[in-house]
């Protein structure tokens, strides 16, 4: 299973796959065509809530995982974790996120999870 994390920004690469995009709002200033997007889940990413008490700087990449983990529990999520899971498994899957530091973002959590799998 070949997953990589990378910033939307970046420009595509032929050895990326599947591109998906796994923040829940577009990425400022990019345009659709140049991101070159797969597929976009958003009911992947954390909820609104999560995601402003993480950028606060209320609680440690640790805490902030744990309660990511959680909310991707639910099934909703956990069907589309399985989804970008079952992707990964039929050739190489791109995470992609306008985070300025993937390796601490949501992203590097997804990436863990279906790195777990393998």
């Amino acid at each position: 299973m070949s997953v990589r994390l990378r910033r939307v920004y970046e420009p595509p690469e032929a050895d990326d796959g599947v591109r998906v995009l796994v923040d829940r709002l577009w990425p400022r200033g990019l345009a659709k065509e140049a991101a070159r997007i797969d597929e976009w889940p958003k009911g992947l990413t954390p909820s609104t809530e999560l995601r402003r008490w993480y950028h606060a700087g209320k609680g440690s990449y640790e805490e902030f995982r744990e309660r990511y983990e959680a909310e991707l529990d639910v099934p909703e999520a956990a069907e589309l974790l399985e989804h970008v899971r079952e992707l990964a498994a039929k050739g190489p899957v791109t995470l992609l996120t306008a985070a300025k530091d993937p390796e601490r973002s949501h992203a590097a959590v997804l990436a863990g999870l279906l790195e777990e799998e393998d």
